[in-house]
């Protein structure tokens, strides 16, 4: 019997089996027939110490014997408010207020509404915003408009605003984006905020740009009084080498977008935080100025609790020096592989794209490595022919030469 379930990015038509995964631990998931897959991508970005890490569990299991749901809108839950301070505490000083929703659009949603509303507020209406080429925001409405026009959104166009678009500094030619987004930035209307993924695009292809590039367009923004948009939902949590990308270029946003690994994984759950003056704009005793944006789950108590048991691991296990091994270990392997074209490193993340193919989304070669990486019982997911590893901290030495043996095999047979 079909199953009657419609799924994200799957084109049904296909009829590529759909494992059925029972249970999961560490770096690995379990099928209901007996197979352990290792999961070299972190279950779509989000599983940072591994599945059922068992301080995080204990705590949804507890959470959800006291307060499992309420309405967020002028009440309120301790989880929150603790998960609120500790952020506060985590992040750059200048990040004061926590608003919350429950994915990585949506967070970038509440972003893009923050600072179009801080303009308005504060009677100087700007409108446009501005974008990096192939990025990637999610697949709201709002998100899709960010992101780069192609396959993901191309049926949805009439529904998309317009946006300034700026090159992507590939190495050698980072001075056309630079360039580029100062030219805007000196235009009559000048653009409500830049929005962009700090140091690598995620489903854009996990191209990746230097630290120096994202200190430059921070102090453009700054020059010209355009809002930083921040979108760390993807490279936060420790992915690109430390605990957020920003970090590397020295830089604090304006806006900064979190999710995935906000709970380590384990519950949706996103944070949009803010400095002072976006919050003081929207604060008046006029009730029009509030911030219309929310959503029934906004801040869910077992959410927020999973939350704070992250942060809890985050401040008490050696999670940097895991990192930090992973980081090595994915370097030495990748270096190993030969047939491969510009392979590339960001932290934790590995990526490449096979020697004779392009670079397209839809490449008929994505498929092919997909169904070969589920045969050996490894969850690839490539983006087109670009192959990445993305795999939880925990992920065992045995385990990651099975990924990139397997990755061998694919160059050699499919490549």
């Amino acid at each position: 019997m079909s199953s009657p379930i419609w799924h994200p990015f799957t084109q049904h038509g296909l009829n590529e089996p759909i494992p059925l995964v029972d249970r999961a631990e560490g770096a690995a998931l379990y099928t209901a027939d007996g197979r352990r897959i290792i999961d070299a991508i972190s279950s779509w970005w989000v599983t940072t110490h591994g599945h059922g890490h068992p301080r995080i569990m204990a705590a949804i299991a507890e959470q959800a014997h006291k307060l499992d749901q309420i309405i967020f809108a002028g009440w309120t839950h301790q989880p929150a408010e603790d998960l609120a301070r500790a952020l506060i505490d985590l992040t750059p000083e200048a990040l004061t207020h926590v608003f919350f929703s429950d994915s990585g659009s949506t967070s970038v949603e509440v972003a893009l509404k923050m600072a179009l509303g801080f303009w308005r507020n504060r009677d100087e209406p700007r409108h446009r915003i501005v974008v990096m080429e192939g990025s990637y925001h999610g697949d709201t409405i709002g998100g899709m408009s960010v992101g780069a026009r192609g396959a993901f959104n191309r049926a949805y166009a009439p529904l998309l605003f317009d946006v300034d678009c700026l090159p992507f500094p590939d190495s050698g030619s980072e001075q056309l984006c630079l360039d580029a987004f100062e030219v805007l930035c000196r235009a009559p209307e000048r653009p409500a905020a830049l929005i962009l993924e700090p140091l690598v695009l995620g489903a854009g292809g996990m191209r990746m740009y230097a630290p120096w590039v994202l200190t430059e367009l921070r102090a453009l923004c700054e020059r010209h009084g355009v809002l930083l948009i921040a979108d760390e939902v993807m490279t936060g949590w420790g992915r690109t080498g430390t605990l957020f990308a920003c970090e590397q270029a020295g830089i604090v946003p304006d806006i900064l977008c979190l999710s995935k690994g906000l709970t380590g994984g384990s519950l949706p759950l996103a944070v949009t935080l803010a400095r002072a003056p976006i919050f003081e704009a929207h604060l008046s005793d006029d009730r029009s100025k509030l911030f219309f944006h929310s959503s029934s789950y906004t801040a869910n108590p077992i959410a927020c609790a999973a939350a704070n048991a992250n942060l809890a691991v985050w401040r008490e296990e050696p999670v940097m020096e895991r990192i930090e091994g992973l980081v090595r270990k994915q370097a030495e392997r990748l270096a190993a592989l030969s047939g491969i074209v510009n392979a590339r490193q960001a932290g934790t993340i590995t990526a490449f794209e096979l020697e004779r193919s392009g670079s397209d989304y839809l490449s008929t070669l994505g498929p092919r490595l997909l169904a070969f990486f589920r045969e050996r019982d490894i969850l690839l997911r490539p983006l087109g022919n670009t192959v990445y590893v993305m795999p939880p901290y925990c992920i065992e030495d045995r385990d990651l030469d099975r990924v990139y043996g397997a990755i061998a095999d694919a160059i050699v047979e499919i490549g």
